[in-house]
């Protein structure tokens, strides 16, 4: 299993730990999908502690991406292989528009994640302002 990794990771494979080598192996096998990282846990039978330490560990080493996303109304990271020689698609959000977004003054914001019954995807009044700015987008490119 570890033979299949370290030749795609150069020199650095070679300072890697076989649980490093394993959940690297794992994060791999998640393709653009990404793993949750306490499912990384799970499959590597760590506590989450552990499973924290060492998904800092291979993002120090510069191994892995690790983004910050909600899962089940609970804040946790996603982790993907980091692309050598590519960077992931960076969003450019400017503060003043930010400030706009609805979300942040909905009374239900704590309570609202995909799947839940307060959701973005289905949300009438997120719906209504993005159609909004998307309508004022068009007519100021006409």
């Amino acid at each position: 299993m570890a033979a299949a990794i370290e030749p795609s990771l150069g020199e650095r494979g070679s300072d890697l730990s076989e649980v490093e080598v394993k959940a690297l192996e794992i994060i791999r096998e998640s393709g653009d999908e990404g793993i949750y990282q306490h499912e990384l846990w799970k499959k590597l039978g760590l506590d989450s502690r552990e499973g924290s330490r060492l998904a800092l560990r291979l993002l120090k080493k510069g191994l892995i991406v690790r983004e910050p996303t909600i899962h089940r109304g609970r804040r946790t990271y996603k982790l993907f292989i980091a692309q050598q020689g590519k960077e992931r698609a960076k969003l450019e959000v400017r503060i003043g528009t930010a400030i706009e977004i609805p979300c942040f003054s909905c009374k239900n914001l704590e309570r609202c994640h995909e799947g839940g019954f307060f959701d973005p995807r289905t949300c009438p009044i997120l719906r209504n302002w993005l159609n909004n700015k998307i309508a004022m987008i068009k007519r100021a490119m006409e």
